[in-house]
């Protein structure tokens, strides 16, 4: 019997993870209403508090997802290459491409900044996503891809630019702007690159 309430709770916090993203993503984070949420997954306002807290606990473990997701894609296509250089490029690219998802733009660029503060929302970029790159720098500056230099200050350079690039692909209607994202992004990092590297 432990298990099948176990399974119930886990079931319900689930239902109420899609039905918060899906809402989050369609009305934004100030239109929705927590009840609505449970009513549309039909459980009652206190099961969803019980799982949450609040509104922005159920948007909080969202954006985490989300991020998370974002991490593991970004991860997923630098792992189908090699070269640590190609790595880096298909990385970076999977980060810019995420952007133009409508729930990664919505939950994660427009809202969370907002919603969670600065602080609290690059605090879980850096759990997600940042970190890959971070250790994708300190490959290819180990392997003299790119200059001997400090990564840290490097990883939030070029974090800083890819988060920005991805924020302006998100609120552009230009058709042609994520070929040119990637242009810029190409030219930016091959800068990196040592001499003989």
């Amino acid at each position: 019997m432990a298990g099948t309430r176990a399974e119930q709770r886990a079931a319900t916090r689930r239902a109420l993870l899609v039905e918060g993203r899906r809402r989050f993503a369609v009305d934004g984070y100030h239109d929705v209403v927590l009840a609505e949420v449970a009513q549309a997954v039909g459980v009652t306002k206190g099961a969803a508090y019980h799982h949450f807290e609040s509104k922005a606990g159920l948007f909080r473990a969202v954006v985490a997802e989300v991020q998370r997701e974002v991490g593991e894609r970004v991860a997923e296509a630098a792992e189908r290459h090699e070269d640590l250089w190609e790595q880096l490029r298909a990385g970076c690219r999977a980060f810019l491409a995420a952007g133009r998802d409508p729930v990664v733009r919505r939950v994660v660029l427009m809202d969370a900044p907002a919603v969670l503060g600065w602080d609290e929302w690059r605090a879980m970029d850096e759990d997600s996503s940042a970190r890959h790159l971070t250790e994708a720098l300190d490959a290819l500056v180990a392997a003299r891809v790119i200059a001997d230099q400090p990564v840290e200050p490097l990883a939030r350079l070029l974090s800083g630019a890819m988060n920005e690039a991805a924020l302006w692909l998100a609120r552009s209607a230009d058709p042609g702007a994520p070929d040119k994202a990637e242009q810029a992004l190409d030219r930016l990092l091959s800068g990196l690159r040592a001499p003989n590297g």
